[in-house]
């Protein structure tokens, strides 16, 4: 199980050697909305001969986008998605995740026909290239009732997904993060959902329970902070050890750029702190005598 970290897709070029020398052993390379290029065989071949340069390897290829609305600039966003699906295979990645996309404002369950249509294609493409699709837990501020970006937020809506779309490379880049800031314990969640996680996000939060007694959750008062692992509220020496039991065979790749303490001049102390802990969490070095 290696640990590494995200890197913008315009960045990696710059900071995968640098990354690579403190110790971080696999990159997800992300994009925010689309791609930058048409064409992304040349920077792929560029990242991989990088990578391959640094010891390292692409754990996965990402998409920030919501591939379901129209005013999103839904054309260029499946294009960009199944361009990447076609052509991950140079960066020696078989691992596409991203939002599912969502109908802007309206209750979840609406989006399940789009959902089904778009993301049935899109598993068909990836299947026929050896790619795997997961799908990331992220909120992005949505709730049931109402979203802007993404479907795959907990637990009831992974179960309406998956029974829309069945397929054993259909799957989750889940994080803890998202789930205790809704006040779900992940330990239970990740024991049910373990098969069907392929990535992992490192990311934690804090839940001041102190605020909640207090004030409840509808104060201005703010009670939950997205943090880097180390620093939250979680035991990831428990989390892997479920993982491993589940024969987990994915990475963790910690999310940064949003701990509101350890960012901007602390942010790679931060991160560090965070790949450091992880590889304890994990056993340490994996050795054999």
């Amino acid at each position: 199980m290696k640990i590494g970290t995200i890197v913008s897709g315009t960045d990696a070029l710059e900071m995968i050697p640098k990354l690579s020398q403190l110790g971080f052993e696999c990159f997800e390379i992300a994009f925010w909305q689309r791609t930058p290029a048409s064409d992304i065989s040349e920077l792929f071949k560029m990242i991989k001969e990088k990578a391959d340069n640094e010891g390292v390897f692409i754990s996965a290829v990402s998409l920030a986008s919501n591939p379901m609305i129209k005013s999103n600039g839904t054309e260029d966003a499946l294009y960009c998605i199944q361009n990447i699906i076609d052509n991950a295979y140079i960066l020696g990645s078989s691992l596409f995740t991203g939002f599912t996309g969502r109908l802007v404002g309206r209750p979840l369950e609406e989006s399940l026909p789009m959902y089904k249509k778009i993301w049935g294609e899109l598993l068909l493409r990836a299947e026929s290239k050896g790619m795997r699709i997961a799908f990331q837990t992220c909120l992005m501020e949505g709730t049931w009732n109402s979203g802007d970006w993404n479907i795959a937020i907990n637990h009831d809506a992974w179960e309406l997904m998956f029974n829309e779309l069945n397929s054993d490379n259909l799957g989750l880049e889940w994080e803890p993060c998202h789930q205790i800031i809704q006040l779900i314990d992940p330990i239970p969640q990740l024991r049910k959902w373990a098969y069907k996680i392929f990535s992992i996000h490192g990311k934690d939060a804090t839940i001041a329970w102190d605020v909640i007694k207090e004030h409840g959750i509808y104060s201005p008062i703010e009670w939950a902070w997205h943090r880097t692992p180390f620093f939250g509220d979680s035991n990831w020496t428990d989390f892997i050890s479920i993982l491993r039991k589940n024969k987990y065979n994915g990475h963790i790749l910690v999310e940064g750029f949003h701990d509101p303490i350890y960012r901007d001049e602390l942010e790679w102390s931060g991160q560090l702190s965070a790949l450091n802990h992880l590889k304890r969490c994990r056993g340490g070095d994996i050795v054999a005598i």
